[in-house]
C-alpha cells in the first residue's frame, strides 16, 4: 500500500465562479470526498459506522492554504495522507495538486462525534486500528 491516497477531480463549470476559478470553498468538497475514499479503501464505510455504533467523523478543524487556483476543465488530485490517530481523532494532511504543481494545502483535524448524544467518543476499535496501520505505513 502506498503512504497516501490521491483522488482525481475534474473541475467542471458548477465548481467555478464567473471568472472560470474554482470557489474557494469547493476545495473543501473535494478534500471530504477524498478522505471518504481514503476510509473506503481502509474498509471504513461511513454509514456502517453510524448504522453500528452511532457515530461519524466530523471536521474539527481545518487550515487551508491557498496557493493557486485551479479552473474551468483542470484535472486535480487530491493527495491525503493519514498523519496521526489519537482514541477520538484523525489529523490528516491534503494537497491538491494539477500536473505536479501544489494549488491548495490542507490540514483537517476529525473527531469521532456520538450523534445521538451529540459528543466526541473514541474511535470504533477497528476504524482505529485500520488507520493506526495506515499512519505506521507513513512513518
Amino acid at each position: 500500500m502506498s503512504n497516501s491516497h490521491q483522488m482525481t477531480i475534474r473541475i467542471y463549470y458548477e465548481d467555478t465562479d464567473s471568472a472560470g476559478i474554482v470557489y474557494y470553498a469547493n476545495y473543501l468538497k473535494y478534500a471530504e470526498r477524498a478522505r471518504t475514499e481514503l476510509l473506503r479503501t481502509l474498509g471504513i464505510e461511513s454509514g456502517q459506522m453510524m448504522d453500528e455504533f452511532g457515530v461519524g467523523l466530523v471536521v474539527c478543524r481545518c487550515h487551508a492554504e491557498y496557493l493557486k487556483p485551479a479552473v474551468l476543465d483542470d484535472e486535480v488530485i487530491i493527495d491525503t495522507t493519514l498523519q496521526k490517530v489519537g482514541g477520538a481523532s484523525i489529523a490528516l494532511r491534503q494537497i491538491v495538486t494539477r500536473d505536479g504543481c501544489e494549488l491548495v494545502q490542507m490540514d483537517v483535524e476529525l473527531g469521532c462525534l456520538h450523534f445521538k448524544i451529540g459528543r466526541p467518543m473514541a474511535l470504533p476499535k477497528h476504524v482505529r486500528y485500520a488507520l493506526a496501520n495506515k499512519v505506521n505505513e507513513n512513518s
